[in-house]
């Protein structure tokens, strides 16, 4: 399945020091996961955390979910042998924590050349920059770090961030990258989730990062085109086919004006559900 239509609604964050937790993320109904080196990996196990992922990730069977591995950040301790251990180890993509320039990028690919990169935007530097980073030739993805995000920009409200979320989004729209929204933090809040998640998919966000298994399900609903959505989609195409074989450039569909812009869209969406249901099967 090609990287422009693969789903990522759901990207749930696994510690890579969890021997447990690596293996039930083989059974969970995630459209990628986030092996995670960096932030939920104390520091005395860093190493033995990268032999274990460099290991499962050889030998273990995630069929259908994409694997991405956040290795610490290249100027740590750690860093470097982590993308030496992963990088051929069978991950889907790198995570580097932190970019904060296209520079950041091009340090990783020189030490992994044929690995593909994604960028955590988490810092004030990398929101700025947002344009340059996503214009690397190696980077595939960027990832909402809203955490970290917040505490640098000593801000207290989601709103706060609007334009961070927007640049990131802009950047990554024009060069063609999957985007995937933060996290949020109280995984026992549903409606709460729920009310972020329909937030970040009316932005425009390919899905978002979770922290806990019971986060998934609400992802996975808000994130996917709706039945209504779908019934819309079809006959919005079969309306504007009619009248394209009338002679005419646009069509009415629900009292709205249809046009080939629109029919994109529906054609967009049908293909989204049908990769969705492509993945469930598979899963």
């Amino acid at each position: 399945m090609a990287l422009t239509t693969r789903p990522f609604r759901s990207v749930l964050y696994i510690p890579g020091s969890k021997e447990r937790a690596l293996d039930k993320a083989r059974t969970l109904p995630v459209d990628a996961i986030i092996f995670d080196l960096e932030d939920a990996v104390a520091v005395d196990e860093k190493k033995a955390a990268r032999e274990m992922l460099a290991h499962t990730l050889r030998t273990a069977d995630y069929g259908p979910r994409t694997r991405i591995v956040r290795i610490n950040g290249l100027d740590t301790a750690w860093g470097s042998e982590d993308l030496a251990a992963l990088a051929g180890a069978g991950a889907d993509a790198i995570l580097l924590p932190k970019v904060g320039s296209p520079s950041d990028l091009d340090v990783a690919g020189t030490l992994a050349p044929d690995q593909p990169l994604w960028a955590m935007m988490e810092t004030p530097k990398g929101i700025l920059n947002a344009a340059e980073i996503a214009a690397h030739p190696r980077l595939q993805g960027m990832v909402m770090g809203t955490n970290d995000l917040a505490k640098d920009l000593r801000s207290r409200s989601r709103a706060a961030l609007t334009t961070s979320l927007q640049l990131c989004l802009l950047a990554a729209r024009a060069h063609g990258l999957v985007i995937v929204d933060g996290v949020y933090n109280a995984f026992k809040d549903e409606d709460g989730l729920r009310a972020e998640c329909a937030e970040g998919r009316g932005l425009g966000f390919d899905g978002k990062t979770l922290i806990h298994p019971a986060q998934i399900a609400a992802a996975n609903e808000v994130f996917a085109p709706s039945e209504a959505e779908i019934d819309l989609a079809r006959r919005q195409i079969a309306a504007y086919d009619e009248a394209s074989a009338a002679g005419q450039g646009v069509a009415v569909v629900d009292g709205a004006i249809v046009e080939n812009l629109h029919v994109a869209t529906a054609r967009a969406t049908l293909a989204q559900a049908d990769a969705i249901a492509e993945l469930e099967r598979a899963t």
